[in-house]
């Protein structure tokens, strides 16, 4: 863990040097923000707290770190390298009941190929991966998945919305089939406030009937703040899990804190 915290502590002093900002407005910065496939740098550690898991009604928390790179493909395709690295602590029931673990979850990769020059409308398209590195039968499903990854979104005045889709199977075996999909729509403010609706809607298509989807709903509030120079995109959010497996948890919170690297 020591040595993944090295690596994106390297990350974000890089990011720094070769990528400071290009005069962006806060405002502008805001929707740019809000579009998953931006030419823009950015390192999210986004924390999700879920509430009332299990027979006993206890608390899992996941800190997700999704650095966000891209990568020019000659004049009109862009590259945009998304990972979702999950450290996560859950109860574990096979020990006490106060007891829990804690560790690194399967680490997912998405490559999305997006026209350079979009405009008000932006789509991509490719492949997405989860990558067995749970530090713990609990924390993952510990198998090499893939499957395809669609993205759409589109500008409209204040608005930004659309939504990411994917579905993802196991390679080696049956184990994993599920669905992804996590719609958007954010309204921005004056003063780089914005409002959003981001829930996560999950399908387990291998779980018993009754117990495939989780589908939560809520909204969050954001700003666009600076540090200094550094120019950061926070965010505060809560879910209700309307639709859940028996021991998925009722309600979450979620809280972002996104370090924007506007491109020169």
């Amino acid at each position: 863990m020591k040595k993944l915290l090295f690596i994106f502590v390297i990350y974000c002093l890089a990011l720094s040097v070769f990528a400071q900002s290009d005069g962006t407005s806060d405002a502008e910065l805001a929707k740019k923000a809000q579009n998953p496939v931006a030419n823009m740098y950015s390192l999210p550690f986004q924390n999700n707290t879920t509430f009332g898991v299990g027979p006993e009604n206890k608390t899992s928390n996941t800190l997700n770190i999704q650095p966000v790179i891209p990568i020019g493909l000659g004049d009109k395709v862009n590259l945009i390298v998304r990972t979702i690295i999950p450290i996560s602590t859950v109860p574990d029931y096979t020990q006490t009941e106060t007891g829990s673990v804690t560790g690194l979850g399967d680490i997912s990769m998405s490559l999305f190929f997006t026209p350079k020059d979009a405009g008000k409308v932006v789509w991509g398209i490719g492949p997405i991966m989860d990558l067995p590195t749970r530090t713990n039968d609990m924390l993952g499903y510990g198998e090499f998945n893939i499957g395809p990854s669609v993205l759409f979104l589109q500008f409209k005045g204040k608005w930004v919305y659309g939504f990411t889709a994917n579905n993802t199977w196991s390679v080696a075996n049956d184990m994993v089939n599920k669905f992804y999909l996590q719609y958007f729509v954010n309204y921005n403010l004056p003063k780089a406030w914005f409002i959003s609706w981001q829930p996560i809607i999950i399908a387990n298509w291998n779980a018993e009937k009754g117990e495939e989807w989780l589908v939560p709903f809520g909204a969050n509030v954001g700003k666009i703040v600076r540090f200094g120079k550094q120019p950061v995109n926070l965010q505060a959010g809560f879910y209700y899990n309307a639709i859940r497996p028996e021991q998925a948890g009722e309600w979450q919170s979620r809280l972002m804190i996104n370090f924007l690297f506007p491109k020169k």
